[in-house]
């Protein structure tokens, strides 16, 4: 498979290598050698997310970085073959690391990455060697009324012309997730729009938005179990000026995880572009 001709490759310079799920075609990252991290992203972004941490972790380890489907490289299913939700995301996570036998990983989750990535880690506590979590939630989101009242309206008539007809998601949202603008230039912001170019390509992003409600019995049944994490080292990256989701997430994970190392950044929701290599450091110096 060649790249899109819209793809930078010196922005993202990786192989291509895809695995066939059972709801379709799954791009994924797969660079360097020794132990396993894998990334996983939420929305509306893909596997270009990491790239500035794969670039300088592949020289130590092994990382993988799937695209969720419906997001980046990978297949853009229709609604009537693949349901988009978290639960449905989780289960082709857990189905690529069996396919590619990874074990001992250091699991890196960001945005709905946490829901998709903790469901296997709770399920698979003894394959987890480390948790890095970005940005993230892992509980039933009911009580946050702003974020309920937004994912109501988004999951109505317009909510779904916004998302699917105007790319709400990457050329209204994104722009949101940087604390500094800088970060975000012309080139970038293509990278994040043109997997997206589509009504279709945009499915994804809207049951994202939909699921904020919509999971709440998935994301609460995640949380129930959060103790089979306890035994894990835990290490919590957050930028702080995170406008996308409260600052109070941070506390809530640190209450649960008292033992996790944290550090916070001057940067908001997508941190990994605003802080790359600081953020590339600091999961190497975990690891």
């Amino acid at each position: 498979m060649k790249p899109p001709q819209w793809l930078d490759t010196i922005f993202y310079p990786f192989q291509y290598h895809s695995f066939q799920s059972a709801h379709g075609k799954i791009n994924y990252v797969d660079e360097g050698n020794g132990d396993t991290i894998v990334f996983v992203h939420g929305t509306p972004t893909w596997s270009f997310l990491w790239r500035q941490q794969i670039k300088a972790l592949c020289r130590d380890f092994r990382c993988i970085a799937p695209d969720n489907l419906g997001f980046g490289l990978s297949d853009k299913p229709s609604e009537s073959d693949f349901s988009f939700s978290p639960e449905a995301h989780a289960a082709n996570l857990e189905s690529l690391i069996e396919h590619l036998q990874l074990k001992n990983i250091t699991l890196i989750v960001h945005d709905f990455g946490g829901p998709i990535g903790m469901r296997y880690a709770l399920r698979h506590p003894e394959n987890i060697k480390r948790l890095v979590i970005l940005n993230t939630w892992m509980w039933s989101l009911e009580k946050e009324k702003t974020l309920m009242r937004i994912s109501r309206f988004m999951s109505g008539s317009l909510g779904k012309f916004l998302y699917l007809k105007l790319s709400f998601s990457a050329k209204v949202l994104l722009p949101q997730g940087y604390y500094n603008q800088k970060h975000l230039t012309k080139d970038i912001r293509a990278h994040y729009q043109k997997p997206l170019s589509s009504t279709m390509a945009r499915f994804g992003t809207w049951h994202f938005a939909k699921a904020l409600h919509d999971a709440s019995s998935y994301f609460a049944e995640l949380w129930k179990q959060r103790e089979k994490l306890q035994h894990i080292p835990i290490l919590i990256l957050w930028g702080e000026k995170d406008k996308l989701l409260p600052l109070h997430f941070l506390d809530k994970w640190e209450k649960a995880f008292p033992e996790a190392k944290v550090i916070k950044f001057k940067a908001g929701h997508f941190l990994q572009e605003e802080k790359g290599s600081e953020v590339a450091n600091a999961i190497k110096e975990f690891i």
